[in-house]
């Protein structure tokens, strides 16, 4: 089955929380980076991917019905060529509060070395991860001038790329009926998720939750 969501957005802006909405509203599985952890055919793809390889987008992402969060979304445009159909959401916070939860969580853990312990997969993930969004997306530069304009400069391209229609700009804060409007489906009786908080996201990657 196409995909029938792709999520646009860089990471730390909501978008653990999306995929668990777009799950809890029938379009799951949502592929996350969280889907990439321990698997080395993933990670190889990515890596792939990364290095301007062709990548088998049915074969990568065969069973899912939406996607968000990095890797994805540094592909989005070649992941919408391939499913045509599928609508577009660009999941927005507030540039400040995005470049500190950046800082402090994904870019943070980019800068510290892989654990002695690591297996390979891990250390492969995190090479992956580091090349992707370090190097490809910030250019290796994580100073908030540059990050900030960099985060600006894609969410332009997006928004100038996508038909309205197709595209959704989208605050997780704004709960459900926005996202559901756009998706076409009825708002669930349960409360919106909310997950995945800097202090969460230090914890899982075993820097300290201060």
């Amino acid at each position: 089955m196409p995909l029938a969501v792709i999520g646009a957005a860089f990471g730390r802006t909501g978008t653990l929380s999306f995929k668990l909405a777009l799950e809890q509203l029938g379009l799951g599985p949502c592929y996350h980076m969280l889907e990439v952890l321990g698997k080395a055919d993933h990670v190889a793809a990515w890596s792939a991917a990364t290095a301007g390889e062709p990548v088998d987008w049915d074969t990568l992402l065969d069973g899912y019905h939406s996607t968000c969060d990095w890797p994805a979304c540094t592909f989005w445009r070649e992941l919408r060529d391939a499913n045509p159909g599928a609508k577009v959401v660009l999941t927005r916070r507030d540039p400040d509060a995005w470049y500190r939860s950046m800082s402090a969580t994904i870019l943070e853990s980019l800068d510290r070395p892989v654990d002695d312990d690591a297996d390979q997969v891990m250390i492969d993930h995190h090479l992956m991860t580091r090349e992707l969004i370090l190097e490809r997306t910030f250019a290796g530069d994580d100073t908030r001038e540059h990050v900030l304009g960099v985060l600006a400069a894609h969410e332009k391209d997006v928004i100038a790329s996508v038909p309205p229609a197709e595209l959704l700009v989208y605050d997780v804060a704004e709960g459900w009926e926005p996202l559901c409007a756009f998706l076409g489906v009825p708002v669930p009786d349960e409360p919106f998720p909310r997950t995945n908080t800097t202090s969460d996201f230090r914890t899982m990657v075993g820097l300290d939750p201060t």
